[in-house]
């Protein structure tokens, strides 16, 4: 774990975002929401039918998680990110009901940093593969909504210690696109 890393509590408050930038390391503390696929498309669905959701996004952070059930003695098993993009679709209508956070593995469109810029929020990337690593940060997990769906269900998760790396900052600034650009040669 890189040592320089900055401590974020969670959940995320407007401040402390304005304060990350692309390309940091964090040691993320405290409440986060799992989700994948399936509940972002519920949530998506709810907000377009101007439904109640299960539980209200304001400041929180969804990490893109199906995680593992744990051994004796421990509350999760493997918890390795999941693809960003596929949760594309859904995060611009998320975003502007309060998500300030999302956590997960690889680029963003144009339309979610946008919308990342618009309601000041941040994308954190996790490291693909390091699931066993991000199991051991979770100190407990619970089922909030749709426990039908077993591992994809909506999770309340909490987490100490756990790594990860500004990807996309609020004003927009994409680790992705910097990181490369300083290893070219012109």
């Amino acid at each position: 774990m890189n040592h320089d890393s900055k401590i974020i509590q969670l959940p995320l408050d407007a401040a402390t975002v304005r304060t990350l930038r692309a390309g940091e390391w964090v040691r993320l503390q405290g409440t986060l929401l799992g989700a994948r696929d399936a509940v972002h498309r519920r949530l998506f669905e709810a907000v377009q039918q101007e439904k109640e959701l299960p539980v209200s996004l304001m400041g929180e952070t969804i990490y893109y998680v199906g995680p593992c059930p744990g051994r004796e003695g421990h509350p999760c098993g493997s918890a390795g990110p999941t693809t960003s993009g596929r949760m594309d679709p859904y995060t611009p209508a998320l975003l502007q009901k309060g998500l300030r956070g999302m956590i997960g593995k690889g680029k963003r469109s144009e339309a979610v940093v946008a919308a990342i810029k618009k309601h000041e929020a941040v994308y954190f990337a996790a490291l693909g593969g390091a699931g066993a690593i991000y199991g051991s940060c979770i100190k407990s997990i619970s089922v909030l909504a749709y426990p039908e769906l077993g591992p994809e269900a909506l999770f309340r998760i909490e987490v100490a210690d756990f790594p990860a790396i500004v990807a996309i900052d609020a004003l927009g600034s994409d680790y992705y696109e910097i990181g490369p650009a300083s290893f070219r040669r012109d």
